[in-house]
């Protein structure tokens, strides 16, 4: 059994990675870092896990009873924790924050998106910084134009986001009364995904030099996030199709389908679903997912099926929206 450890444990993500754990056939949870809710009931704080876990909230840190930790602290928080603690060198781990998605020479994670790094994380796997929300979906809408060196204009992106893509910490924009029946843009052009997403794409194709123009929206519903992206391209519609299908052929969970997807096709799935379509010169990606879950904990367990040598699909077969 792989032992894991969660530090950051009372928060929106943590309490869907901790979902998932508790369902994995291959994982025990060994303890939950939560210096604030030390000594209470995890299913205390995650209400949804009332008889299925008596885990209670720690605020030790035993290296030698984990072989993983995931991080879900807030943004700046683990790197921090790292400098403030002796965590040991061999120790895997998963970072769900922003701290380590950019490879500037400073740190050794490997940047978690698997349909782009897969192979590096399992040979060499060791520490992995998990990709944001936003940025897995822009992301997977673009990764095959950049394989194929036809990202040659700017890319002009809306992604609207559920109120959980906040956190659970109550603000001015996340009240229920302030956020239903309301939409609203923020971080215009200015997203701190935008870093890591330009990484990405350079990584795939380094003449790319255009701008991302990104909008960021905040919609009225609780998970999910919906992309619509669309950029200039001179390559045909069964070509661009061709090229999406051979790049995500052999991965688990990022499908491109014939008509314009829903969002509630994907809410509580760890999937992506992209739709293709040619208007004018111009080609419209959707790409939708969970923010939570894709965006979130179930890539976060994803990797940690990498690290380890299991299927990538293990713990993660998860069955969306009915209606």
């Amino acid at each position: 059994m792989i032992r894991v450890g969660i530090i950051g444990g009372a928060g929106y993500t943590a309490g869907e990675l901790i979902r998932l754990l508790l369902n994995h056939p291959d994982v025990s949870i060994s303890w939950i870092h939560s210096t604030s809710n030390a000594g209470n009931l995890v299913a205390d704080i995650h209400q949804g896990l009332y008889g299925e876990s008596e885990l209670r909230f720690t605020s030790e840190t035993k290296w030698d009873e984990i072989d993983v930790l995931f991080c879900c602290t807030p943004h700046g928080e683990t790197r921090r924790f790292m400098e403030s603690n002796t965590v040991p060198e061999e120790l895997k781990i998963i970072d769900l924050s922003t701290d380590y998605r950019i490879e500037d020479g400073s740190h050794d994670f490997i940047y978690g998106l698997p349909e782009l790094n897969r192979k590096r994380v399992v040979r060499g796997g060791k520490h992995v910084a998990n990709p944001g929300c936003f940025a897995t979906a822009i992301q997977l809408a673009l990764l095959p134009l950049a394989k194929n060196l036809l990202l040659n204009s700017d890319v002009h992106v809306t992604a609207i986001t559920g109120s959980t893509g906040a956190g659970v910490k109550p603000s001015a924009t996340s009240h229920y009364s302030w956020r239903n029946d309301n939409i609203s843009i923020y971080k215009p052009f200015r997203h701190q995904h935008l870093a890591e997403i330009k990484q990405s794409l350079k990584q795939l194709q380094n003449s790319f030099n255009s701008e991302i123009e990104f909008i960021p929206v905040r919609g009225c519903f609780s998970r999910g996030i919906f992309v619509s992206a669309y950029l200039d391209c001179p390559v045909e519609l069964d070509e661009i199709r061709r090229l999406y299908d051979e790049y995500y052929s052999d991965h688990n969970f990022t499908f491109v389908i014939d008509r314009m997807p829903d969002l509630k096709d994907v809410v509580n799935t760890n999937k992506c679903l992209l739709h293709l379509e040619k208007i004018d010169g111009k080609l419209l990606i959707i790409s939708v997912i969970d923010n939570l879950l894709k965006g979130a904990s179930g890539q976060a367990v994803h990797n940690m099926n990498l690290l380890f040598g299991l299927h990538e699909r293990t713990g993660l077969m998860l069955k969306g929206s009915a209606f």
